[in-house]
């Protein structure tokens, strides 16, 4: 069986192995593949492996051997799964490989906007602490997460470990879900968006990018905010309208933001939000740590195994 990895370089810069998906076929192995090549690269083989290429009913009409699709991620959003079904075509997901990764990434970058940790040691590396007059000195006001509201908007296995986190922490924790009801009594508060937005001095974007919730943070909501508090998205870039946060940003109407991930990737140089007032970007890479990583090839390679002996495994 010939199984084609489209788009593997995210996953496998060389430090990991396919060997999972090797003891399952013959593996061809591209780094990056363009719209335009899926199918010549495909040819005839029956497994796409992808994290990001666009399979639409072009492409899927193009291969007519294609039985299955695994997606090298939880969002599966470039696939379009209900031509899939129709054609007889499995696609797998890997859920929740990345949770504690994306969860260390939240206070991570939480915790730059709080204590300026990368902007502090750059400033020694310039030299400054060498010409400062004093034992220490501090560029901006340095806050304590503890006795904080922590705002949650999204409550999947990210969310719920953003929580525990949070209050290990010290901190007040409320929540926003669409799903309260699924969840046992656990002293988190329960809230609507609104009084999130208002009450919390950390908001973490922690939900899936939906038709509903596309651009949930704009003008509106940001109104709503403290002008001391902070926004932290580690989920999709989408759900946050960039010149309305960067407006927001400059003009002092919130603190921050720390963003890992932006509306488009990799983002136009003209992004407003790349030159805005106290906004940390990291380049999506919450996900990539190398223990995350390696779960997700485990994963993805179960799921194809799965596939094969005739039973489901992650499929979507």
């Amino acid at each position: 069986m010939d199984i084609v990895v489209l788009d593997g370089y995210c996953l496998n810069h060389g430090d990991l192995s396919w060997a999972p998906f090797e003891r399952l076929g013959n593996v061809v192995v591209y780094e990056r593949t363009p719209y335009g090549e899926i199918a010549s690269r495909m040819g005839g083989a029956s497994v796409m492996i992808t994290n990001k290429c666009n399979v639409d009913r072009t492409v899927v009409d193009a291969l007519p051997n294609l039985k299955y699709v695994g997606v090298l991620a939880t969002g599966y959003n470039n696939v379009d799964t209900e031509y899939c079904r129709e054609k007889g075509i499995a696609v797998t997901n890997v859920p929740s490989y990345s949770t504690e990764s994306v969860v260390q990434a939240v206070f991570g970058l939480t915790l730059q906007l709080y204590s300026g940790l990368s902007t502090h040691a750059a400033s020694v590396k310039r030299g400054d602490w060498c010409a400062a007059p004093d034992f220490c000195y501090y560029l901006g006001s340095l806050r304590e997460l503890y006795g904080k509201t922590l705002g949650i908007v999204g409550f999947g296995a990210i969310g719920r470990r953003v929580a525990a986190v949070g209050a290990a922490f010290g901190m007040r924790v409320l929540v926003n879900t669409r799903t309260p009801s699924k969840f046992p009594e656990d002293g988190f508060k329960y809230v609507s968006f609104e009084d999130l937005m208002k009450e919390s001095d950390v908001v973490s974007l922690n939900c899936p990018l939906t038709d509903e919730n596309v651009g949930i943070i704009n003008k509106r909501s940001l109104s709503l905010m403290k002008n001391n508090a902070i926004i932290v998205n580690t989920a999709r870039g989408g759900l946050i309208n960039d010149a309305d946060l960067a407006e927001a940003l400059n003009t002092g109407a919130i603190a921050g933001a720390a963003l890992d991930v932006l509306s488009t990737e990799p983002p136009d140089a003209s992004d407003p939000l790349l030159s805005a007032r106290n906004a940390f970007i990291t380049p999506h890479i919450a996900w990539a740590t190398v223990e995350a990583r390696s779960r997700l090839m485990e994963c993805a390679a179960a799921n194809l195994a799965a596939f094969l002996e005739g039973r489901e495994l992650n499929r979507v």
